[in-house]
């Protein structure tokens, strides 16, 4: 059976899922992209909260998902982590392959403060 590009993306997204889980101590940090944003936050799974969200469409881009609204959102989510003393965390790539936008996010994240 052949998938669409987003039910493959959706079943690599529950195989990831159900091996990361965020603590309080730790917790997780998804990307989405849609169509036009890129959204990342940062939740505890073990409470249900989300303690921090950041997306390109509050930024006010007007192209919200390049390579350089991914890194704006990087930047301001790892800014806004620190404000709340998150500095460890589980990636969550959300189903996407590890390179593009999502890496270039997660370079940025890594170089703000975040740990993972």
């Amino acid at each position: 059976m052949k998938y669409t590009k987003a039910e493959a993306r959706k079943r690599r997204h529950y195989r990831v899922r159900s091996k990361i889980i965020g603590t309080s101590e730790r917790p997780r940090l998804n990307v989405f992209k849609s169509n036009l944003f890129f959204y990342a936050q940062i939740i505890d799974d073990s409470k249900g909260v989300t303690l921090v969200s950041v997306s390109s469409q509050k930024m006010n881009f007007k192209n919200g998902r390049n390579i350089e609204a991914a890194q704006a959102v990087a930047k301001e989510l790892a800014k806004q982590a620190k404000a709340k003393k998150i500095v460890e965390v589980v990636f969550d790539r959300g189903g996407y392959l590890f390179h593009g936008k999502v890496k270039a996010f997660a370079d940025i994240a890594r170089e703000n403060g975040l740990k993972f």
